[in-house]
């Protein structure tokens, strides 16, 4: 392969512009012209793109978002959109595209592998809701946003003996919940995967103040089958409590990387490069443990996701 692109797309996440970067110099290294896309399948339907070198992605590791910008592309979704998608591609040579962004974007690729183009998917999306990798690109760098804004709040909500509900990101998938509630000491955790029981949230609290404890912090992930506005006022009418409520939002996709993004990016963009040099088709690129790991792009996003019940119990236990 002689030439290949990099795009990002969909919502962006923290170590984008680190898997960027071990793509470009990692094509680099291994004698391919890399050429970086703006802007997403809507960028590349334009053939908004450029040949990228190694000062090209010289202090962009500790950015969030991404150089290479992004966007959600409708008419890359219809056939007449994919059509000129792939002249762009062919117009200029390039074989491989390496695509960094969720599910959605991974579902765009397979549109192009259909077509002869070998396309490399790598998981950059906050909510960790892909079934074939244990960590996405982005997730730990949200959960220590959500933890750091929790700590925050918990100083407040301690002052004013008061309860305040912390609604997070996650549609689908509570893992930012799940993971930033049990590292914060959150007293409640809910998530899209769980049922929500009013009742047994209430009767917590009033036993916690009932033995002394004037405060409690909630994390709710958006995805909960009920809003959260209305959480709050049920639970300041069960439980007599002053409630109040944060929603962190798009703050937590953004801020500098942390170390286990970048280094996760790295790997995975740099496994991503190996694989199109191999001549390996469609991958998707994941890590399970501490092994880099690559599935068929097809098999992997049939994956169904499972919930980590094991860290949700012991979230349960040590929130008493």
């Amino acid at each position: 392969m002689k030439k290949m692109g990099v795009l990002t797309s969909g919502g962006d996440a923290p170590g984008m512009n680190a898997a960027i970067r071990a793509v470009v110099r990692g094509a680099l290294y291994n004698g391919m012209e890399p050429y970086g896309i703006e802007r997403g399948f809507e960028g590349l339907m334009e053939g908004d793109m450029a040949v990228m070198h190694a000062a090209s992605v010289s202090d962009i590791m500790q950015r969030g978002g991404t150089v290479l910008k992004t966007a959600r592309s409708e008419r890359f979704r219809t056939e007449e959109g994919q059509k000129m998608a792939l002249n762009v591609l062919r117009s200029f040579g390039i074989e491989g595209l390496v695509i960094i962004g969720g599910d959605g974007s991974m579902k765009g690729g397979l549109q192009l592998a259909q077509h002869g183009i070998n396309i490399m998917g790598l998981p950059g999306t906050i909510d960790n809701d892909l079934a074939y990798t244990e960590f996405s690109i982005g997730f730990d760098t949200a959960v220590n946003t959500v933890v750091s804004a929790v700590g925050n709040v918990r100083d407040t909500s301690s002052s004013h003996e008061r309860t305040t509900v912390v609604e997070v990101m996650g549609r689908h998938c509570g893992d930012i919940a799940l993971y930033s509630g049990l590292t914060s000491g959150a007293e409640i955790i809910l998530i899209p995967e769980r049922t929500v029981d009013i009742d047994a949230i209430s009767r917590k609290m009033i036993q916690g103040r009932n033995r002394g404890k004037l405060h409690n912090i909630i994390i709710k992930a958006e995805g909960v089958n009920i809003t959260t506005e209305e959480l709050v006022r049920i639970i300041h009418e069960k439980t007599g409590m002053d409630t109040k409520l944060v929603v962190l939002g798009y703050v937590q996709r953004g801020g500098s990387p942390t170390a286990r993004d970048r280094m996760l990016a790295s790997r995975m963009g740099y496994r991503a490069i190996e694989l199109l040099n191999e001549g390996v088709n469609c991958q998707a690129i994941g890590i399970t443990g501490t092994k880099i790991t690559n599935f068929d792009i097809e098999k992997a996003l049939s994956m169904k996701r499972r919930h980590n019940e094991n860290i949700i119990q012991l979230a349960d236990i040590l929130s008493i």
